[in-house]
């Protein structure tokens, strides 16, 4: 196979990521945090760190950010006193469900306008193929 396919790849799914992106109403990185303690949490400041291959001080301010809009709560950690565990609030699960809905909405509307009804098709068979090579790429 030639690194065409690869760079052809990369570069469809990342001009996705970057258009998806202007239909948020919150930064990235906020988004991104609510992210992990959605799918994974709870997590301390420095777990969200090197999940999302921050610095401690990058991953604190974004904490910081969404405690004052709660939504994210701290709770001392069981084992280690030193530590807080953070913890999506409702408030902070209703935010990230808007943002996920909307984009959601967004991407249903551009592929219904833009493709017919066999290339959705095809982009469907196309997806769990994309989701196991992020699986794999997301193992390291």
């Amino acid at each position: 196979m030639d690194d065409t396919l690869a760079e052809d790849l990369r570069r469809a799914v990342g001009d996705l990521v970057r258009a998806a992106r202007t239909v948020d109403t919150m930064p990235a990185g906020e988004a991104a945090v609510l992210g992990h303690l959605d799918r994974g949490g709870p997590y301390t400041t420095a777990e969200l760190a090197q999940l999302r291959g921050v610095t401690h001080q990058s991953a604190a301010k974004t904490v910081k950010e969404l405690q004052g809009a709660g939504l994210v709560r701290a709770e001392p950690h069981p084992t280690d006193g030193r530590k807080l565990l953070l913890h999506l609030t409702d408030t902070g699960r209703r935010r990230l469900d808007g943002e996920r809905t909307r984009r959601a909405d967004w991407l249903t509307a551009a592929i219904e306008d833009t493709l017919s009804a066999r290339e959705q098709e095809q982009l469907r068979r196309c997806v769990p193929l994309i989701a196991r090579l992020a699986g794999r790429l997301n193992e390291r």
